[in-house]
């Protein structure tokens, strides 16, 4: 029986059980210092500027090959580091960063392996592989976000306005979850689409995630 889209996503999200994360324990017991939360702010600069790169070369990889649902999917990707962007000054502000710290921030290798690896799938990986590889990823990120989001509130007095960033990736997308679906629907139909490589992809994104929030754990 062939394959359907959803069971494809669904079987790589499951695939992929969260990793340990230490820091994120941290900030929702409130044990971590303010000063973690603004390395993670200043390291959210250079990650989001370069995903979104890697997000935009997919897509005109994959109009490039004539598969227009894939191209749609990095686009909305594309759109959403755009505006989570626009959501990081508030969070720098609240950790006491201004302009100037953040363009003289030196990013940490173990943070920025993740948007290397992302660079590294925009050059090299098929792209709707990437597409289940990332969407995969993202249900951790998802729920990483939302614990972030309800700490700084509860434990470190952030305003609305400084969670933004956070709230941004806690909340469902609905319309990128459908062009997730469509994407991996055009995949199959193409038979671009390598399940094997797509879920070593997604588990190589989670540990570099992982990576992430660890280094400014130990940092």
């Amino acid at each position: 029986m062939a394959r359907t889209a959803r069971e494809v996503l669904d079987d790589a999200v499951r695939a992929l059980p969260p990793g340990a994360n230490r820091l994120v324990s941290l900030i929702a017991s409130g044990a971590a210092p303010r000063t973690a939360v603004a390395a993670l702010a200043l390291e959210q600069h250079h990650v989001i500027t370069g995903d979104r790169r890697s997000f935009l070369h997919l897509a005109a990889r994959a109009a490039g090959r004539g598969q227009p649902a894939v191209a749609a999917f990095f686009d909305h990707l594309a759109l959403g580091e755009v505006l989570a962007l626009g959501l990081l000054p508030p969070l720098a502000a609240a950790c006491g960063l201004d302009e100037e710290a953040v363009r003289a921030h030196e990013p940490r290798a173990g943070c920025q392996a993740y948007p290397a690896y992302a660079a590294w799938l925009a050059l090299g990986a098929e792209p709707v592989d990437a597409v289940v590889a990332l969407t995969a990823n993202f249900a951790a990120w998802g729920g990483y976000c939302a614990t972030v989001s309800r700490a700084l509130r509860t434990h470190y007095g952030f305003a609305d306005t400084a969670c933004g960033f956070f709230d941004f990736f806690a909340d469902p997308d609905p319309d990128g979850a459908q062009k997730a679906l469509g994407a991996v629907a055009e995949g199959l139909a193409d038979g671009r689409l390598s399940e094997p490589l797509a879920h070593r992809y997604g588990r190589l994104l989670q540990d570099y995630e992982s990576m992430f929030w660890n280094t400014l754990a130990d940092s």
